[in-house]
């Protein structure tokens, strides 16, 4: 078939558009923000690119069916064209459900934070283990090198998000994918564009609950809002992970290696790079689930071993004049806090500089802003890129005194961070988006400075 996707450079339909290249299909698209380097990726695939929402593309490319994301909205010339002409369209959740997923073991990971992450070590899991599954990450995990394929065994691997699914569906995606394995690794309060309460989110959690068989498995974390979902009905076996669960972290060493407990016996010993409390538990999630599909779990920590991570979760991006500058992708209160408190945990001496821009939907909105200022406590110093804002960000940094700086031009940053950087500094930028290429910015100004102080 020729598929043209609406929103194709979005990370989710970007991922559905490698699957069906895969799978022998045409594909064609469109986005509004036609740029690397999802653009080289999908041109790589000999897929072409349309720039903007129009109605002239539905003629120059004719397709079989529509395939539309999340982010195409009524009022957009492409979209009122293609209802008014009764063209064929689905949404990518239900294109992937009906031609990708049926049929096979889904793992779906879902949760407000970490889902990427768990997504991609669960992948690993199973392809260290022989598997070699599919998979659709919200992120590119280095041991594989792209975010997404169709896969050819039974097992499918599937970042499983609470956002709704199309402007025609505004269920979440997660209730199209029929997982066997279900992760709910953590619920708190985000998207406060679409959900007007942690409630709201809840009922969502359990439509997905509701769908698990019975000879499937749970794997969930703790919380209250996982109580209260799983309280209101679970016909699937549940296990459990975190401090106070089945599942649990033992002794932590130094290095940053950790015991895994199950049932009070320990399991073994993770020994890896990654920085974190957080990322301990998205750990523990992986080895339940990949357990479930049938990896011993002496093997899954030993593939854990070999984990590389995923680009965009506490990267580094480099360093220059003895600083480095990690790329996160955290935009929520929770992530600043538990990011900053790995990076302290990795480096307890440094002094941490934490940039970040208010981006994601619920900031904007300001839902977060007093929650702001403690979740960046643990950064030395807070520098903040905020622009067209309904609210203060100045006011809900105030708590921080002179350790935060707020910006309205991305150049001037760049300048005052690059001058009072100094050596063993750990820089971390922090944005659901690319922040204006800030990473190379910084870097490229540190080496200048310095090429600078050595000619003096």
């Amino acid at each position: 078939m020729h598929l043209h996707i609406l929103g194709i450079c979005g990370t989710f339909m970007g991922g559905l558009a490698k699957i069906a290249r895969e799978l022998g299909h045409r594909v064609t698209g469109c986005d509004a923000q036609v740029y690397p380097p999802m653009s080289e990726q999908l041109r790589a695939l000999g897929i072409e690119l349309h720039e903007g929402y129009d109605a002239g593309q539905l003629e120059r490319y004719p397709a079989d069916l529509l395939v539309v994301g999340n982010a195409m909205t009524r009022g957009k010339p492409v979209v009122e064209a293609m209802l008014d002409r009764g063209l064929a369209y689905v949404s990518g959740p239900q294109w992937l459900a009906e031609n990708v997923l049926r049929g096979k073991w889904v793992l779906a990971v879902a949760g407000t934070h970490g889902k990427s992450t768990t997504a991609s070590m669960l992948a690993w899991v199973l392809e260290d283990a022989g598997l070699a599954p599919g998979f659709l990450v919200g992120g590119i995990p280095v041991n594989f090198g792209v975010s997404a394929r169709a896969g050819t065994t039974p097992f499918f691997v599937i970042e499983a998000d609470e956002y709704d699914t199309a402007f025609f569906d505004k269920r979440s995606k997660f209730v199209w994918y029929r997982p066997r394995t279900a992760v709910l690794g953590n619920l708190e309060y985000d998207h406060a564009d679409i959900f007007p309460d942690l409630a709201a989110i809840e009922t969502q959690f359990h439509h997905l609950v509701r769908i698990v068989p019975a000879a499937g498995r749970i794997v969930a974390g703790e919380g209250a809002a996982l109580d209260r979902v799983l309280a209101r009905g679970a016909w699937t076996p549940v296990e459990r992970f975190g401090a106070d669960s089945p599942w649990r972290v033992g002794a932590v060493q130094p290095d940053g290696a950790f015991d895994v407990m199950l049932d009070g016996a320990k399991q073994g010993t993770v020994r890896w790079e990654l920085m974190g409390a957080h990322n301990r538990m998205n750990a523990l999630a992986a080895l339940a689930a990949a357990r479930h599909a049938g990896v011993p779990v002496a093997a899954a920590i030993e593939a854990l071993a070999r984990f590389r991570g995923v680009k965009r979760r506490m990267e580094l991006r480099g360093t220059a004049r003895g600083v480095r500058v990690y790329d996160d992708f955290a935009h929520h209160p929770t992530a600043f806090e538990t990011t900053i408190a790995g990076l302290r945990a990795h480096a307890p001496s440094a002094r941490i500089v934490a940039v970040f821009e208010p981006r994601s939907n619920t900031m904007k909105l300001g839902t977060m802003q007093d929650r702001l200022a403690a979740s960046l406590s643990g950064a030395d110093l807070v520098h903040c890129y905020a622009r067209d804002l309904g609210w203060d960000p100045a006011r809900a940094l105030a708590p921080l005194g002179s350790r935060a700086a707020l910006h309205r031009d991305l150049d001037a940053m760049v300048e005052a961070l690059a001058a009072e950087l100094r050596a063993g500094d750990r820089v971390l930028v922090m944005s659901n988006g690319a922040f204006g290429g800030v990473h190379e910015r910084l870097l490229a100004r540190l080496e200048a400075r310095g090429a600078c102080a050595a000619a003096d």
